[in-house]
């Protein structure tokens, strides 16, 4: 990373800028210490625009063992539609499995899925960021008005920097909506999960995840039994402002 990257001004200077725009900025500040985060749904997106740009493109998602079927399969056509790795990370087995024998598997519907998100999501993630400069993720503003609306394109990422190292993360997509996504994707015949086509749109683990009716926003679809201005799992935590 130059000396001189300054991520708040970027972030202004670049916030009309295309998506491929940002990327290539990414690149050239990080190159192949830049990690693309792949959660199985529109991201493919972000791994074709990455890819086209480097070859060698790193990519990894978060395996929480609770995917759809149709998730691990997407993965794996990804995998092979582009030749390249992508990295599962899974949950640490000495944390989920005491979790799962004092609370079952379906806790969250009683007590909220942030602990399970907790152990699933967020330590594996965790982990992975912990040996990390930077990341891409396919997030966008019109995903959820109750936290991602203000998304900026780049930034420092409080939610998972340290004080001996800062992790900066990057939101290409953030401008984009979801019809120029699935025009990109239809234009190009991208691969996509076949649970698009059976009324899925935001697509996260199989429990927590269902399709949505004509009209309804995508993240009505996810933790349908919750608060909807808090419908994050953590990942992104530092989208959620919290209540007075």
């Amino acid at each position: 990373m130059s000396a001189t990257f300054d991520v708040v001004e970027l972030a202004t200077t670049y916030a009309n800028k295309s998506a491929q725009d940002i990327l290539k900025l990414a690149f050239a500040e990080f190159g192949d210490e830049l990690w693309i985060s792949f959660s199985g749904a529109e991201d493919v997106v972000l791994v074709d625009m990455a890819w086209k740009l480097n070859k060698n493109v790193k990519v990894f998602s978060l395996d929480t063992g609770r995917l759809h079927p149709e998730t691990y399969r997407f993965i794996d056509q990804v995998r092979e539609h582009y030749k390249i790795d992508i990295e599962l990370v899974s949950p640490d087995y000495t944390k989920l499995e005491p979790f799962v024998k004092e609370k079952g598997l379906f806790s969250f519907y009683k007590d909220g899925h942030g602990e399970c998100c907790g152990i699933r999501k967020i330590e594996p993630l965790r982990r992975k960021l912990s040996a990390v400069n930077a990341w891409a993720t396919g997030q966008r503003r019109d995903q959820s008005p109750g936290t991602r609306s203000a998304v900026a394109v780049m930034e420092i990422d409080t939610a998972f920097s340290t004080p001996e190292r800062t992790l900066y993360k990057f939101n290409p997509l953030a401008q984009m909506t979801s019809e120029e996504i699935w025009g990109y994707i239809r234009m190009l015949e991208l691969p996509y999960n076949s649970l698009h086509e059976r009324g899925f749109i935001s697509i996260g683990c199989e429990p927590c995840t269902r399709p949505v009716l004509p009209n309804q926003h995508e993240r009505e679809g996810r933790w349908w039994w919750e608060e909807a201005t808090q419908k994050e799992c953590g990942l992104h935590a530092g989208n959620i402002i919290s209540k007075a």
